[in-house]
Formats: C-alpha cells, structure tokens, sequence
C-alpha cells in the first residue's frame, strides 16, 4: 500500500482556522452552471465506470468500489454502486485541493472491483448503498487484502434494514471483526476539522445517523480499516453541492466528514 500522498498535507491550526470559508464558498452554489467556475465539476462528465480509470501516477485519487447490478430502484443503470457518481467523486478532491496542500486528482475519478489488483494501488476507498452490496468470493477475498495490508475504507449512503446485508458481506470478509459504534471524541472526527458533533442530518430520509468503525483487533484505540457511514448520505451533499439543492449549513458539515475521512485514511 503506497503512502506517499501524505508528504504533502499541511494539517495544523493556521489552516484549519481559514478552512471553513472555502468549504462555505463551494456549497452556496458557485459553478451552478458547468464551467462557471473551477471548484465546478461539470454533470456530464465521462463515466470512468466504462474502463476509463485515471492511470497510477503517485497521487490521490478518489477511488470508488463496484459490484454487481443490485437494486436501488432509479440509480444509473440499476446500479446502486454508482448512486451521486460520478459528481460527488470529484467534488470532494476539489474541496480537499483548496483547503490543504494535498495535491489530489480532481480531472476524474476511478472505479474498481474489489478483486482487482490495481485497487491496492490505491490507499482509501468508497462503497456506496451496501445495502445492495453483492459479492463474489474472490471480491470478498479481495476486499479483505485491501483492508488488512492497509486499505481504507469508507462506507456510505444506506438505513434502517439495509444494516443486516452490509453486515453479512463484511462478515465474509472479516470474520474476526466487529463494528463498533463511535461517536464525535474519535480522533478521525479531528483529523483536519474539529468535529464535535458529526450527525450530519440525512438528505432524503428521517432517520438518525451512527458511526461504526472496523479496527485492529478489534480495538478502537489501533488502526481503523473501515469507516461506516449508517442511516447517513454524505455524498449526496457532495454531489449536489454546486447547486443549492441543500442547505449550506449541512452540506458544509459533509464536506468537513469527508476531508476528516481523507486526511485520517492517509496520515494512520
């Protein structure tokens, strides 16, 4: 697992203190219209689901896990892998770019399965919807590579009932793990923002968002493998930030999460 990304992140209290003004710009609507401005990923940018991945070239590249059609009703081709894709992938690196001196790839994104080599290539990773999540033995297989030689993953975007499947995959995977509930004193909450109070509100639906981590045996205070997102949708801030369509306040809170999510998955 490559770590050289972290060499270049700048964190300390300078730059926290002068973060949330750029966050703040971001999600008041700038770029509403594709071009208007830089921090604006245009909607009709190519799927880099088509086999279009970004070559490896040493940095930060948001990678995003696919896996078989599932359900999710209108999601992209049925797909529930690929829900707020490919906006949201782009959206984040460019927040991360303006407020650290990370210096991520924002001219696109990646997609992987879970049993492609290339994935280890890469140090953090996001699955969306996994209450959809299917898998083969060989893509749990791989996902349990990823994790225990250091991969880090994010885990997104799913609620009530949904819990009992995602659970079931992880199971497979990690068989010896467990996922235990944290809350805002976890370091990850305060690895570039200070966030005490993480329960950022879901978009769509009424329910009240957990935090669970999957760590070193087991134990909180050691490595964490997987960040779980539950009763939450982060990313559905992220990709509609550009447009208004939520409020500033909220989407502002996402986008400090998700920075918080790079920065540890990088720097532990």
């Amino acid at each position: 697992m490559n770590h050289d990304w972290t060499r270049s992140i700048r964190i300390g209290g300078a730059t926290a203190l002068c973060v949330g003004a750029a966050v703040a710009i971001y999600s008041t609507g700038v770029g509403v219209e594709p071009g208007a401005s830089s921090l604006s990923a245009p909607r009709s940018t190519a799927a880099s689901a088509q086999g279009a991945n970004l070559p490896y070239d040493g940095r930060f590249t948001f990678a995003r896990i696919r896996y078989g059609a599932g359900g999710g009703g209108f999601r992209r081709g049925n797909a529930s892998w690929a829900h707020d894709y490919p906006q949201a992938d782009q959206h984040l690196p460019l927040i991360v770019s303006e407020i650290s001196s990370l210096v991520p790839r924002h001219d696109g994104s990646n997609v992987f399965d879970l049993d492609d080599p290339e994935l280890l290539r890469f140090p953090i990773a996001y699955l969306s919807e996994p209450g959809f999540w299917s898998a083969t033995d060989s893509e749990i297989q791989g996902l349990r590579q990823y994790l225990l030689k250091g991969g880090f993953l994010i885990v997104d975007d799913f609620e009530a009932e949904q819990w009992h499947n995602f659970a079931a995959q992880m199971r497979r995977a990690l068989p010896e793990y467990e996922p235990i509930e944290i809350d805002g004193t976890h370091s990850i909450f305060d690895s570039f923002f200070y966030v005490p109070n993480p329960y950022v509100a879901h978009p769509l639906v009424r329910v009240t968002p957990e935090f669970y981590g999957y760590f070193e045996d087991n134990d909180p205070k050691k490595r964490m493998l997987a960040m779980v997102n539950f009763n939450s949708d982060l990313a559905e801030y992220w990709e509609w930030s550009a447009t208004g369509q939520f409020s500033v306040d909220l989407t502002n809170e996402a986008y400090k999460l998700g920075v918080n999510y790079i920065i540890y998955g990088l720097t532990r």
